[in-house]
């Protein structure tokens, strides 16, 4: 690690702690030379998958684009930024878990909607009448029927 000071190679690991949740390491480094002191974050990189659209092409994952259509679905509703970030998390979690190098459009499609439904139903319901194309209102009232169905929401496993 270089010194940001002084840009010398040496330096020395003074005191290290796991950060948010486990998935950071937190390092107090001392340079040798200068013996001023400064902060490191060390994350494991971790690759998600290629994103496979409906027309066959093929894209790196965009988090910010995940962000932004659970920011849309969610707008005006009382949602904490922090339950946004959680849900986000564990969408990459539950992606990267599968192992592929690629994945369906349609499998993170369908992640997004698991964790809306379980944070907030009428979140749920925007994305999907925009994820699944609703065409009319018979369509809205079939999805709001399934979520209201105790033999669809009950055992969705964690909720948010």
């Amino acid at each position: 690690m270089h010194c940001p000071f002084c840009g010398t190679h040496e330096t020395k690991v003074v005191d290290s702690r796991l950060v948010a949740e486990g998935q950071q390491i937190r390092r107090r480094r001392e340079c040798i030379s200068c013996h001023e002191r400064f902060t490191t974050y060390e994350t494991a990189e971790l690759l998600m998958p290629r994103v496979i659209k409906n027309d066959g092409t093929r894209q790196p994952f965009d988090e910010d684009k995940l962000r932004a259509g659970i920011q849309r679905a969610l707008e005006k509703r009382p949602v904490s930024i922090e339950e946004i970030e959680a849900c986000i998390t564990r969408i990459k979690q539950r992606l990267r878990a599968t192992g592929e190098r690629e994945l369906p459009s349609r499998e993170v499609g369908e992640a997004v909607m698991a964790e809306l439904r379980k944070l907030d139903e009428v979140a749920y319901v925007r994305f999907a009448s925009v994820y699944r194309s609703f065409q009319d209102i018979k369509e809205f009232r079939d999805e709001i029927e399934r979520l209201s169905s105790p033999s669809e929401s009950a055992g969705d496993g964690e909720s948010c």
